[in-house]
């Protein structure tokens, strides 16, 4: 085993060294994931959600790139385990 030096990055994590501990952030991986999917010109903008809308496997067509779709799919639910809070919105 061999020393690396300072911490950077980590598993798509970015790891900032502060005065009162370390700070973690994804600001990059998620702007990785805005470029492969298309969205880096969007806007953020509030969104009200029904909740009572039931999903179903039928509702519309099906996605071009089954692949790309997938693996968006899973890059945003990792993005999710360091931030819980946008959970619902994913």
């Amino acid at each position: 085993m061999k020393d690396l030096g300072v911490l950077h990055h980590f598993l798509g994590v970015t790891v900032e060294p502060r005065s009162s501990g370390l700070l973690l952030h994804q600001r990059q991986y998620t702007l990785d994931i805005l470029e492969r999917a298309g969205m880096t010109a969007c806007n953020p903008c509030s969104t009200p959600v029904d909740t009572q809308t039931k999903l179903s496997e039928d509702a519309g067509p099906p996605v071009a790139d089954p692949t790309a779709y997938r693996s968006l799919a899973g890059a945003l639910q990792y993005l999710t385990f360091i931030r819980p809070d946008i959970t619902y919105a994913v």
